[in-house]
């Protein structure tokens, strides 16, 4: 296992792709927040007919740079949590398709340098708050009576609070650093399935008798802003990463008292103006103690949000912002994501920028700005976008590629304006999830996304000199231990 010590002399040795030439700038703090099944129409500042109010996030686009094809590296929440904090795609792992359940295993090896190894051998405080969902411990099912190693504390993290996976995924409990706060020694019914009626549903099983659904979102709140308080009165010279992840808009849908009857919507919507309100409540926070100049604050989504075409006509609302599909899917809407960047003074405000980017790169280009170098093996898939971050007019564009993935496990290439998807169907919720090949019929999916950025047109049988191209590219990327170039 590496200890920060080695990891510190790994960062005085090796860098791999970035200038370690001297900088003037300050290391920043780092505020990472991540949604969870958010959806890229769900903001103002990237739909003007979105029937969401979103002040916040929209205030803080105006005041930074809003990316326009960001993309997560899977369409669901386990496997792309696991390539932001790693910089490595999760498909390289045991993780083929699908998601961690509550009682699984830590899916992060303890030997891998994460986002937060990285900043915390640099010298930063670093905290995690909010849904974990990449496993703790080693055994299968996980015994949370016990210490949970390794787990967010054994990969970086000085601290962490939160809950083991999604919010209707047992068990229900707390996790404080190495510890479930109380072990889940009752037992709580599943919600009754209430997606247009309610607020969504929860599955059956263990809880610890302090859980309450309802609480877990104002409870992430309230220890973010804490987290950034104690941090700065400690030691205000010291600077802190903040990984926050929240539990919402993923079901059950429960916004607090103060949300209700926030949007046009309903539950859903005002969900997603409550995690609007607690990004305000993070925000404030920066500026009240003083913070708020030397921040770069990162926002973004874990996926598409979950919102099928039912959805769409019942509410007039287009939370993935007319991309085909949905959350889980291999489709635009199951990846695209809002992605919003904001540093005072460094990032360029009120800013658009087109750049391809990936979740995964958050690891190389925070390390990047934060100088930081990058230890040799780590962050295999994380390109540095700090050019992009930062407007420079003359940028090279960092990121030629993205490989997407989808729950059932198909695997889709972006290269330039072309994407490329292996097989027929949507590889996840909406019909049809896969489909076989007609005689004499395409086989896989081939679009041109600058013409048909809503994927009408497959174009699999018209071009096939660019599907052979891009499927010798996609199987030298996934056959490489690496995508980055050093």
């Amino acid at each position: 296992m590496l200890t920060c010590i080695s990891i510190a002399l790994a960062l005085s040795g090796t860098v791999c792709g970035q200038d370690s030439a001297p900088q003037t700038v300050s290391p920043p703090n780092v505020v990472l927040i991540l949604a969870d099944d958010l959806g890229i129409g769900d903001l103002g500042c990237y739909n003007a007919a979105s029937k969401i109010p979103t002040p916040h996030l929209d205030g803080l686009a105006q005041g930074g740079t809003r990316f326009t094809d960001a993309h997560s590296p899977s369409a669901v929440c386990t496997p792309t949590r696991y390539g932001l904090l790693t910089g490595r795609y999760a498909w390289r792992t045991r993780l083929k398709s699908g998601v961690l359940w509550g009682h699984d295993p830590c899916l992060i090896q303890p030997d891998r340098v994460t986002l937060a190894t990285a900043l915390s051998a640099a010298g930063y405080r670093t905290g995690a708050v909010g849904k974990w969902h990449l496993g703790f411990g080693t055994d299968n099912p996980v015994d949370f009576a016990e210490p949970l190693h390794p787990g967010p504390v054994d990969l970086g993290f000085d601290e962490f609070f939160g809950i083991p996976s999604s919010l209707d995924i047992p068990p229900y409990v707390y996790v404080l650093g190495d510890r479930a706060i109380e072990p889940p020694t009752t037992t709580v019914s599943g919600s009754a399935h209430r997606r247009q009626d309610g607020g969504g549903f929860w599955r059956k099983g263990p809880a610890s008798p302090d859980f309450r659904h309802a609480e877990v979102l104002p409870r992430f709140g309230f220890r973010a802003v804490e987290f950034i308080e104690r941090s700065v009165r400690t030691d205000p010279d010291k600077p802190f990463l903040l990984y926050l992840a929240l539990s919402a808009p993923h079901t059950p849908w429960l916004p607090s008292e103060e949300f209700e009857g926030h949007s046009e919507v309903e539950h859903y919507g005002d969900f997603v103006g409550h995690v609007d309100g607690l990004v305000g409540e993070v925000l404030a926070a920066l500026d009240r103690m003083g913070v708020a100049e030397n921040t770069l604050v990162v926002f973004t989504s874990d996926n598409g949000s979950h919102w099928p075409e039912a959805d769409i006509k019942r509410h007039g609302h287009d939370a993935n912002l007319g991309y085909r599909g949905q959350k889980a899917d291999i489709w635009e809407g199951g990846h695209r994501v809002p992605f919003v960047v904001r540093w005072p003074g460094r990032v360029q405000p009120a800013a658009e920028c087109p750049d391809l980017l990936c979740l995964t790169d958050v690891y190389a280009t925070v390390a990047a700005l934060a100088q930081v170098p990058l230890v040799s093996g780590a962050a295999e898939d994380s390109f540095d976008q700090s050019a992009a971050f930062l407007g420079g007019a003359d940028r090279v564009l960092a990121r030629a590629d993205v490989i997407h993935h989808s729950i059932n496990g198909t695997f889709a290439l972006r290269s330039g304006p072309w994407k490329l998807i292996q097989g027929l169907g949507s590889g996840g919720f909406t019909a049809p999830k896969t489909r076989k090949p007609e005689v004499g019929g395409p086989t896989g999916q081939l679009y041109h996304l600058e013409r048909d950025p809503y994927e009408t047109q497959n174009l699999w049988l018209e071009e096939p000199e660019i599907v052979a191209r891009l499927e010798a590219r996609l199987l030298a990327q996934r056959t490489a231990s690496q995508t980055r170039s050093n």
